[in-house]
């Protein structure tokens, strides 16, 4: 049974979507608690570069792709990285260097850092 004045009179405030009214997103918490969850994490170009590169060089070392990088998610520009990371790679495994994998990671992000230094490439998404 619905009181005198409308919904919610009484109760101490409106039709909010706890109580069913308004239909639209919930209004922040007054008060000043803590979150129910936390943010997301964004993660930048640049990190996100050096992670795919660094993953797709290895891949390759292993013989375990066949180089299409359209198949591997990357760009153009990105894939140009990744194939100086498996040259440089390669000729250190040429040489005996022992930590291939910290060479990957520190060349993607290297190259990743270049290619985003000014906000990303120019172009349209696929340099």
């Amino acid at each position: 049974r619905r009181r005198p004045g409308g919904a919610g009179a009484g109760r101490g405030g409106g039709g909010g979507p706890a109580r069913g009214g308004g239909g639209g997103p919930a209004r922040p918490r007054r008060g000043g608690g803590p979150p129910s969850a936390p943010s997301p994490r964004v993660t930048s170009d640049e990190d996100l570069c050096a992670k795919l590169v660094g993953h797709w060089s290895r891949r390759v070392l292993e013989g375990r792709t066949y180089g299409d990088y359209q198949s591997m998610g990357l760009s153009g520009g990105q894939y140009d990285i990744l194939r100086e990371v498996v040259d440089a790679a390669r000729a250190a495994e040429r040489r005996g260097t022992a930590e291939i994998g910290q060479l990957i990671d520190r060349q993607a992000r290297e190259g990743c850092a270049a290619r985003y230094r000014a906000g990303g490439p120019g172009g349209g998404p696929w340099r």
